[in-house]
């Protein structure tokens, strides 16, 4: 079930022409992770509306004081980024429409998808890998399966670590299930 341009404006109105550039590449990217389905597919994109702004920005936005969290401390580590403050927070800095984050996840997507990501990481921001990358990370934490069965918040607890942007990200979501029937 390929979704089109009608149907990602109808779901994320204002992803304006970025839902043309951005179908195609979904499509692809949902079959090779097996994003198929009403339910998953609603999902997926509902997700991917809220971390990408409705398809507006592959890379985090944010100034250095707000990326430093990246780049030392706790969460740098956790995120496999050095500990001394060398500017990973701001290379390995959200990206692609599903905001991967972290020198680890670079690596790992990077291998996975047959990318130098950790020296190239602005590969995530061209269209093909910033939603190879998002179906990538959704197939990697199992979210297929929670989708099938309608937890849609334990979604949203695995990509964001939290429940940050619930509202817009359920509203997508019904919105999602109404238009793919």
């Amino acid at each position: 079930m390929p979704i089109t341009q009608a149907q990602l404006l109808q779901i994320l109105p204002n992803a304006g022409t970025n839902a043309g550039v951005f179908a195609p590449v979904l499509n692809v990217a949902m079959g090779r992770y097996q994003v198929i389905g009403s339910k998953r597919v609603a999902a997926f994109i509902a997700q991917v509306g809220h971390e990408s702004g409705q398809l507006r920005y592959v890379r985090e936005l944010g100034n250095d004081a707000y990326l430093s969290k990246y780049d030392t401390g706790p969460l740098a580590l956790r995120l496999g980024n050095s500990p001394q403050a060398d500017g990973d927070g701001q290379k390995y800095r959200g990206r692609g429409l599903i905001q991967i984050t972290g020198r680890a996840n670079y690596q790992a997507c990077g291998e996975a998808l047959g990318l130098d990501l950790v020296n190239e990481p602005a590969l995530l921001e061209q269209p093909r890998w910033a939603a190879h990358s998002a179906a990538w990370f959704w197939a990697v934490h199992g979210l297929n399966a929670l989708a099938d069965a309608g937890l849609f918040d334990k979604i949203t607890q695995r990509i964001n670590g939290g429940q940050n942007g619930a509202t817009q990200r359920r509203a997508f979501y019904t919105q999602a299930l109404k238009v793919l029937g």
